[in-house]
């Protein structure tokens, strides 16, 4: 979803429009990405930011075929959560403190930004009191910005194995957000040792992680 369609000037009809154009472009872009990369596009799940969109043209986009969406702040998925179409998956994609957990934690599928040990345990402790598991991504600071949050990679497989001992969680892979580049080609880097990341720990099969799903790029650069 692009800018465009966060304009207060724009009718929702014409919102919706510019969802259908942006969707249908994405959609031939996975499929040229995959077939370079000799993937399946199938085996690739599209994510649909939904920060500061209307449930309306949420509620469209589900139906035109999104089946998963993201929100990144936890007040306003609350505000929105009654409001949405049931058939998408729900996933939180956003930073999210410890103290906020509590508003979270059973109400998505799966929990992106999982950033330290101490949200990770705050995470199982309210899995826990709700008698529910709840699946995770730990975010991994690729790029070693100071502005962003996330584990070490250096560090990542200790951090791992700390977690996995957590009660009611289920780590099912990475997320990262690289840094921003001019070029999209300048991050092939950074999933180049996310990649790496994810096969290695994957190979170590610990307890209560799967190693399922690598969670990075967004619209400007997936293709690489």
């Amino acid at each position: 979803m692009t800018e465009n369609i966060l304009t207060n000037e724009l009718s929702t009809e014409q919102r919706k429009q510019i969802f259908l154009d942006n969707y249908n472009d994405i959609l031939k872009r996975i499929e040229i990405a995959a077939e370079k990369s000799g993937r399946n596009k199938s085996d690739i799940k599209l994510l649909a930011a939904t920060k500061t969109i209307d449930t309306e043209v949420i509620n469209f986009s589900i139906e035109s075929g999104i089946t998963l969406i993201g929100e990144n702040r936890v007040q306003e998925f609350l505000s929105k959560e009654t409001f949405l179409n049931s058939k998408a998956e729900k996933h939180f994609i956003g930073h999210l403190q410890s103290n906020k957990a509590k508003d979270i934690v059973g109400k998505v599928s799966l929990i992106h930004s999982v950033h330290s040990v101490k949200l990770a345990k705050e995470i199982s402790k309210q899995a826990v009191k709700r008698n529910i598991m709840m699946d995770i991504l730990l975010e991994v600071n690729i790029g070693g910005e100071e502005s962003k949050w996330g584990f070490e990679p250096e560090n990542l497989l200790e951090n791992i194995k700390e977690i996995s001992k957590f009660d009611n969680l289920r780590i099912k892979g990475l997320m990262a957000i690289p840094p921003v580049c001019e070029n999209a080609q300048e991050n092939r880097k950074y999933f180049a040792k996310m990649y790496k990341l994810f096969i290695d720990i994957g190979a170590e099969k610990i307890d209560n992680s799967s190693m399922e799903i690598l969670s990075m790029g967004m619209s400007d650069d997936f293709d690489v």
